[in-house]
């Protein structure tokens, strides 16, 4: 039964919703501002129809900054997931804090979920630019549908959550969806042929000018990231005791994780996906470098024995801390330099390394299941289209050549 009362301009219900078991005494739920009698009747006999069904639930006063701590305790509980997981995670929240932050959770409707959506995928990227004065100036950007789909991702888990452990009823997130962008034709046009990996020809030039005029280890390391198609994670990761020299195979099994780029500061982590455990036949230019590498780091490590970290790593750095893995950033900055240098595309990166080697691969026409299992791929579109490309212009190729054989009939 539902008793009302008029306090001031507003009037509050009263619902009893069962017998608390701990207590034996009689529960009861109450709220209030409503402008009507009429209202307050209407939202009570709702609440009754929940409790004599069964479904009633007794929202908890939570904000979403407050619930979204819990939920991330949770969810590192869980022991399945990895830490580079958690930090991605720990993103995607900061984006929905400026919306969500000290709302409480069940005030959070479908349509401030999908605004919060609308505006991130506007306004959701800062970025500094500097004027012709030399001033710094701040502009929000469009988040790539990428990263907001992640956030969307992360937003689901935390609202089923709260369903889950009654904080909320319904789950304001249930019908969102990821606003798109609708790409003009010259748009997907210029996408298909901006050059995503090198060609033979400016793959042998990227790499003798790693020979030729590289740093300290350059060439071992652009040698192992074209002939394997390994990632630089698991490049960095990469020890002695996972090359087996008599079989000449490699055997990716960790990935190397330094978000904030602390030399000594380094975890080693699972592979990136189940799939991406796995054994990569190399050639004997490859183990040839690598026996000369060696040579080379083990009269290094002789000279400074006394400070080396012997930690059994192949690319490792040599100045202030000896024998520690490199870190992906010096990478990535030691690549862009030879692409300078040899007047190739310098916003390549060591990740467009693997889709060269799909490319070579297809050309060489290798079939793509073999590839993807050589790359750790389950399935990567990416990669697919990469194939998809090569082997379209083989055949093209292969058309042209008839018809040039015919003609000279």
């Amino acid at each position: 039964m539902a008793y009302f009362r008029k306090r001031g301009a507003f009037w509050h219900y009263t619902v009893e919703i069962g017998i608390d078991p701990k207590t034996g005494k009689r529960k009861q739920q109450s709220k209030g501002g409503f402008k009507t009698k009429k209202e307050a009747q209407l939202a009570a006999a709702v609440i009754e129809q929940e409790t004599a069904q069964g479904t009633y639930v007794k929202e908890k006063n939570i904000t979403f900054e407050e619930f979204s701590k819990q939920w991330l305790e949770i969810y590192m509980n869980t022991g399945k997931v990895k830490i580079s997981t958690i930090r991605v995670r720990e993103h995607e929240i900061a984006k929905l804090m400026p919306y969500f932050a000290k709302m409480k959770m069940n005030s959070i409707k479908k349509t401030d979920y999908q605004n919060a959506l609308n505006d991130l995928k506007k306004n959701g990227k800062k970025v500094i630019e500097t004027n012709e004065n030399n001033e710094k100036i701040t502009k929000n950007e469009s988040l790539s549908e990428s990263t907001l789909s992640g956030v969307n991702s992360t937003g689901k888990m935390i609202f089923k959550k709260a369903v889950e452990l009654d904080i909320i009823k319904s789950n304001p997130t249930e019908f969102a969806y990821v606003p798109k962008t609708n790409k003009t034709v010259e748009e997907i046009e210029a996408e298909e042929e901006r050059v995503k990996y090198l060609e033979k020809e400016q793959l042998a030039l990227f790499l003798e000018t790693a020979k030729e005029h590289g740093l300290d280890q350059d060439y071992t390391i652009f040698l192992l990231l074209s002939y394997t198609g390994m990632r630089t994670g698991e490049l960095c990761a990469l020890k002695w005791k996972d090359i087996d020299f008599e079989d000449q195979t490699i055997s990716i099994t960790k990935t190397y994780y330094n978000p904030k780029n602390n030399v000594t500061d380094y975890r080693l982590l699972t592979p990136k996906t189940e799939n991406s455990k796995r054994v990569i036949e190399i050639d004997e230019d490859v183990i040839d470098q690598l026996h000369r590498h060696r040579h080379e780091q083990n009269r290094f490590k002789m000279e400074n024995r006394l400070e080396y970290h012997d930690a059994d790593f192949v690319i490792i750095k040599k100045n202030k801390y000896p024998g520690y893995p490199e870190i992906i950033k010096t990478i990535e900055n030691r690549m862009r330099r030879l692409l300078k240098i040899a007047n190739l595309n310098t916003d390549l990166t060591p990740h467009s390394l693997r889709h060269t080697h799909t490319s070579l691969l297809a050309e060489l026409k290798v079939g793509l299941q073999e590839i993807m299992d050589r790359l750790g791929h389950k399935d990567d579109d990416t990669t697919r289209n990469v194939y998809l490309h090569v082997t379209k212009t083989k055949k093209k190729e292969a058309s042209q050549k008839f018809a040039q054989l015919m003609r000279s009939l």
